[in-house]
């Protein structure tokens, strides 16, 4: 909390350079929940099924895990600035594309291209803004994590607001407002410094074995099935209209944001790391239970409630990650990324798959398991994770689980 507060008075004094890479930033992450409000009237609008349109974040993940491999490398060879602008050029292209969808093939598929351009866009944008940011990097990760949250909680409002009259405007409203970004960015954004050292495609896997980081990547790899089980299938469980579903993902980002960056270091500060990890993994195991079994309402409040527990999560995976090997963050913050975001490919592909085999309540039920077995990882290779446990440094647990979270 110490680097919040010292960044807190330098945050509005800012260059107009990192202003417009922090407000393209807010776009990217709402990105990720923009479809949320609109899943079942894509469904309708496209005659598919909830499996089809699932897919929609399957292939998302799907590509942004892979990227993972390829971020620090072209990043390392061409520059922040430019791996920046190609990824708001490809963010551009393919969300204006998945506009112009005419089945639910074409839309899965220019959706991962996005996933492409995000991928490039949001794993360069804190560097960046640390590069070009005054008075310290306190401020510029304050603001950057500032539009982490925004986005997270605005993304399911923007997608609701544009989708109640066509599923097809929040994406065009997307491409538009990431084309503004491209234009600032070209405008008042001078090239950073290239790494004195080129990132290789292996790096990231190397750095896997090690074995505290390949402990918190398998752990992370199960809370994400969870994780995006209930950003992913839920719409479809709650069945609501755009502005209710959006309205609830809002409250649901609100609380992700609030708890991984304010709740989440005062509790580990308390308790410790691993404990906080531990039971919020089995809460959040209890709560998607409930989500699935309880009624409508119960449905309601178990989502906006998971928001809490994905937020803690977050910040502690992140700190687990980056704080037990040797290997440079941005190394260590790939591999990682390349492990879990596979989960993240993997849970709407196969809740609404387990669904179809079974019942509406049977995915909740894997998510929950999911979860469990995330805790038991911790559990059991605790002392593959105890000396980051022991040695967290507080103050950098903000700038830690922006830089993973963004990855």
């Amino acid at each position: 909390m110490d680097t919040l507060d010292a960044g807190a008075g330098g945050l509005l004094r800012q260059p107009k350079a990192v202003w417009a890479t922090a407000g393209a930033s807010v776009v990217a992450f709402m990105g990720i929940g923009l479809v949320d409000p609109i899943l079942p009237s894509i469904a309708q609008g496209l005659n598919a099924t909830a499996g089809q349109v699932s897919l929609l974040f399957t292939s998302y993940f799907l590509i942004t895990a892979a990227a993972m491999l390829l971020t620090g490398f072209v990043s390392s060879r061409i520059g922040g600035r430019r791996t920046l602008l190609l990824g708001l050029a490809f963010v551009v292209v393919f969300a204006a594309l998945a506009g112009t969808s005419g089945s639910v093939a074409e839309l899965v598929g220019f959706r991962a291209g996005w996933g492409l351009g995000n991928a490039l866009f949001v794993s360069t944008a804190l560097a960046v803004i640390v590069g070009a940011a005054a008075g310290g990097s306190a401020a510029a990760i304050l603001l950057y994590e500032s539009a982490l949250g925004l986005g997270m909680a605005c993304g399911p409002l923007l997608g609701a607001a544009l989708g109640n009259a066509s599923w097809r405007y929040p994406f065009f409203g997307t491409a538009a407002l990431m084309a503004i970004g491209f234009l600032c960015i070209t405008a008042f954004l001078k090239e950073q410094p290239k790494p004195a050292r080129k990132t290789s495609l292996l790096d990231p896997l190397k750095a896997l074995g090690h074995g505290g980081l390949a402990t918190a990547a398998a752990s992370a790899f199960f809370y994400n099935y969870t994780f995006f089980t209930v950003l992913a299938f839920t719409p479809f469980v709650l069945n609501m209209t755009p502005y209710r579903s959006g309205a609830v993902f809002f409250a649901w980002g609100l609380l992700l944001a609030v708890f991984s960056v304010l709740v989440a270091p005062r509790l580990q500060e308390r308790f410790g790391s691993l404990k906080v990890l531990g039971g919020s993994l089995v809460l959040l195991a209890v709560d998607v239970l409930v989500l699935g079994y309880g009624g409508h309402t119960a449905a309601i409040v178990c989502t906006i409630l998971s928001g809490a527990f994905i937020g803690l999560n977050n910040t502690v995976y992140t700190e687990l990650a980056l704080g037990v090997s040797d290997a440079p963050r941005p190394v260590a913050s790939a591999g990682y990324n390349f492990v879990r975001w596979f989960a993240a490919a993997a849970a709407p592909y196969f809740a609404p798959k387990i669904e179809e085999w079974t019942d509406i309540h049977i995915p909740f039920v894997a998510a929950a398991v999911t979860a469990v077995l995330a805790a038991l990882v911790v559990l059991v290779r605790r002392h593959a994770l105890t000396h980051e446990a022991e040695e967290l440094e507080p103050r950098h647990a903000t700038e830690d689980s922006v830089t993973v979270f963004a990855n």
